[in-house]
């Protein structure tokens, strides 16, 4: 079997699925696509991209559906996307009519729902990313305590956290003096990895992994409850690619703010301009049938801010895609103007 045709059969599979939610079939693909093979070959190609799990076959002469491994191969196989034109212009002409911040955070969330017909997010920029200029463990109890971050502009946030454990005085002092000698001087963005290299150091007590969460929260001044969402609704119009429960199983994930931003964050920590997680990639049982794609943004380049897109594995990649990446990047302009 020819590799290129293969990669052209899943592709049109893909693409079927995803524009009439039903099996595509051998006969539609011989008859619709530009493959120039029959009905017959394509069926071999189906039942080798079947073996190697990229495609499914929901029911007996049925036609085939793309697995969560096939979509992955198709994005990964994708060319970056360019936004068409109109949509280009009507990012420009939407988003600069916004009169402040807040203004265009609102409206860059309503127009990506609009352009994705997803789910989206948008978290507010961090316009101010103020180094750490100490961190404070105070012990409220044997096995509580809390944690007090003040950075370099005078900001102070705290929260407690819950050791797990009793914890001795000697044990206590030495986790606050290390967990303050590697947070300060660093930016959020710089301070999470300073705190992995110091939770993962040979023999750290347990509980140092709720304190650098802690310290990361606090640093970063309540980033959970700065986020917007829109086209929630969305999810209704794709019920038939939902479990009947599915539906509010996903939007309480999205009520959990942290669980989502942390996704977020950890696809923004990629190194791509757009990230994807499709399926079970996002971690999470009530996020098993979504898709989620994310991208960074901020001033000069800094991927501080995040932004992102939600919806049914069954989604149009591409669109998506350029979608999310063409937000970022005016949000990206805007941030840096502010």
């Amino acid at each position: 079997m020819s590799e290129d045709r293969r990669q052209a059969v899943l592709r049109a599979i893909v693409e079927g699925y995803v524009a009439t939610s039903e099996p595509v079939g051998s006969k539609a693909l011989a008859e619709k696509s530009a493959l120039g093979v029959s009905p017959a070959t394509i069926r071999n190609d189906m039942a080798a991209l079947e073996e190697e799990g990229l495609i499914a076959q929901p029911h007996t002469s049925a036609g085939r559906i793309p697995t969560d491994a096939g979509y992955r191969f198709f994005v990964d196989s994708l060319a970056a996307s360019a936004l068409q034109d109109p949509h280009k212009r009507a990012i420009q002409t939407f988003l600069s009519d916004a009169v402040d911040l807040n203004d265009v955070v609102e409206r860059s969330v309503r127009l990506l729902s609009q352009l994705t017909r997803q789910v989206a997010v948008v978290q507010y920029p961090s316009l101010r990313e103020s180094a750490v200029r100490r961190v404070e463990l105070v012990r409220v109890g044997i096995d509580r305590a809390l944690v007090v971050v003040v950075s370099a502009d005078a900001r102070v946030e705290q929260s407690t956290v819950a050791l797990g454990q009793a914890v001795p005085d000697e044990e206590f002092e030495r986790i606050a003096r290390e967990v303050n000698e590697v947070s300060v001087g660093h930016t959020p963005a710089a301070l999470q990895a300073s705190l992995n290299g110091w939770t993962a150091r040979p023999e750290q007590v347990a509980w140092a992994s709720p304190v650098a969460d802690a310290v990361v929260a606090a640093a970063r001044g309540g980033t959970v409850e700065r986020v917007v969402f829109a086209g929630a609704s969305n999810l209704a119009r794709a019920g038939a690619d939902f479990e009947s429960d599915a539906i509010g199983s996903v939007l309480d994930a999205l009520e959990e703010q942290v669980v989502l931003l942390r996704l977020l964050h950890e696809m923004a920590g990629e190194g791509q301009d757009v990230s994807v997680r499709i399926g079970a990639e996002t971690r999470n049982e009530s996020l098993a049938r979504t898709s989620i794609i994310a991208a960074g943004y901020g001033p000069g380049g800094d991927a501080t801010s995040l932004l992102g897109a939600l919806g049914p594995t069954r989604m149009d990649y591409p669109g998506t895609m350029a979608a999310v990446r063409a937000v970022a990047r005016y949000l990206s302009r805007v941030v840096e103007n502010e």
